[in-house]
């Protein structure tokens, strides 16, 4: 007996569908030739990306002097970028872990995308360490490696090191439960082929997946395996990029709120990118079947929630430092909010803290063209949240022969806007090449989660009402061919 689901629950995927239109429909995006859009867009996002590596270049040919830090802004622009990034890989592990753990069937049309969003996300983030160290090549003292210059890790205390390993560790299980989804939608396409070399490529890809029993008894048993060990890393690589700060004695920083503090704006960014890049990719592939208003209003009241844990944390800070009684304490976060920097403070205040808010009513959660100005104000306002914790924590110190404004010089905005192009670089080529939704999982929840699936079980309540239910009568009228393709 197919699986029920309540009436009140919208369907997740829309139209007639059988399950050769769902193959159909999703691997379209990586047949034939590209249209001229993804041609134009993976112009200007490459040409973004070489210049990022020409800003690299010369930041290492010409030495971290380049950037205008000074002896009081030491962190700016580069580890600003660098928790914006790890923030925002956050959310493709969350939906796909936590929400398949809880057996959230509307996770499906966005998951797959989310995921290769974190794995991009998180490649932009592992540069900027490296690049400011000023020589990238003595990256190799963050490593482990036979050596006889004394300690195994010569700066283990540092949270830095503990950044190496929770990002490694969460890009190594997030690659892996990225890919071994995409085992059986390779077969799919590799079925689909019709020359030999694309179908070559798609099988080796695949593993020769064929579709037996036991390959999917052991799918599924790996995806909850990396599921579980998903979900306590997406807690745990923010709170330790928080220690960065939190273990610090300097004003602003040393608190105890940062961890969770720090996670909840990670998953408040993260789930607004994803809504960035699933608003486009519905539109620019003719998903919106898939990709309906369901999933976004589902994304649009975690944004709500988690942007009201940041905006609490926010006024939870503002409090401490006040009823602390310690005058650094409190002159930071004062000349916050009305320093000469204070502008920065309140574009985060507005992006964050009031913009969602609108999603406490329906209509504007369900509404397309706000959704997807807000997913961007949003992480605007998280750009900025780095940027006032690191910055107005450090430009008005103990002495004021120290106080400095900082502002960027070109290599660093060049070095930020070139991971952007870098990003959507790697995802419109993840786009062409792999398909963006989750052909499997989709199909897995066709009986219970279609439209069609729903009149069905809506005209079976009507007629069971009346005493009239046939178990082998198909009430909808309609006839699916419902062969694999």
């Amino acid at each position: 007996m197919a699986s029920y689901e309540s009436p009140i629950r919208e369907p997740l995927i829309l139209g007639d569908k059988n399950y050769k239109q769902i193959t159909t429909d999703i691997v379209r995006s990586t047949e034939g030739v590209p249209p001229k859009l993804w041609f134009l867009a993976i112009t200007i996002a490459g040409s973004l990306a070489a210049f990022y590596f020409f800003c690299v270049a010369w930041t290492v040919y010409y030495g971290i002097g380049v950037w205008n830090l000074n002896k009081t802004v030491g962190w700016a622009y580069d580890i600003t970028n660098f928790v914006w990034w790890v923030g925002i890989g956050h959310a493709g592990t969350l939906i796909s872990a936590v929400l398949l753990l809880f057996r959230q069937k509307w996770r499906t049309g966005i998951n797959r995308a989310a995921e290769a969003m974190t794995i991009f996300a998180v490649i932009c983030a592992a540069q900027f360490p490296g690049i400011h160290m000023g020589r990238p090549w003595m990256a190799f003292f963050i490593f482990p490696y036979p050596n006889s210059r004394g300690p195994l890790w010569p700066n283990f205390q540092s949270p830095l090191m503990w950044d190496v390993f929770a990002i490694s560790t969460y890009f190594t299980v997030s690659l892996l439960f990225w890919y071994s989804g995409l085992l059986p939608d390779f077969a799919t396409i590799r079925d689909r082929s019709k020359g030999k070399i694309r179908k070559a490529i798609y099988n080796a890809l695949s593993f020769g997946w064929r579709g037996e029993a036991k390959h999917w008894q052991r799918f599924e048993s790996l995806a909850l395996i990396l599921a579980g060990i998903s979900t306590p890393l997406v807690l745990s690589v923010h709170t330790i990029v928080s220690f960065d700060f939190a273990t610090s004695v300097i004003p602003g920083w040393h608190t105890t709120i940062f961890p969770p503090y720090f996670v909840a704006g990670a998953i408040f960014s993260g789930f607004a990118m994803v809504l960035t890049l699933m608003l486009i990719t519905r539109k620019v592939l003719k998903l919106e079947d898939y990709i309906t208003i369901a999933h976004i209003e589902a994304m649009n009241k975690i944004i709500l929630l988690t942007g009201s844990i940041v905006g609490i944390a926010y006024i939870t800070e503002l409090f401490m430092a006040w009823y602390s009684g310690f005058i650094y304490e409190w002159f930071a976060f004062y000349n916050r909010a009305l320093g000469p920097m204070a502008w920065a403070y309140w574009i985060m205040m507005t992006c964050n803290v009031i913009s969602p808010q609108f999603f406490w009513i329906k209509n504007l959660r369900r509404n397309l063209y706000l959704t997807f100005f807000l997913s961007i104000t949003v992480n605007i306002g998280m750009w900025f949240e780095r940027f006032v914790i690191i910055v107005t924590s450090l430009y008005r110190d103990y002495l004021p022969s120290s106080w400095v404004d900082y502002y960027p010089s070109w290599v660093e905005v060049g070095i930020y806007v070139g991971t952007i192009g870098l990003f959507f670089t790697l995802f419109l080529l993840f786009a062409r090449g792999f398909p963006v939704i989750a052909i499997a999982e989709v199909k897995s929840i066709l009986k219970s989660s279609g439209s069609q699936a729903r009149v069905k079980q809506k005209a079976k309540d009507e007629a069971t009402a009346k005493g009239g239910y046939s178990e082998g009568l198909d009430l909808s009228g309609a006839h699916h061919d419902v062969k694999e393709n």
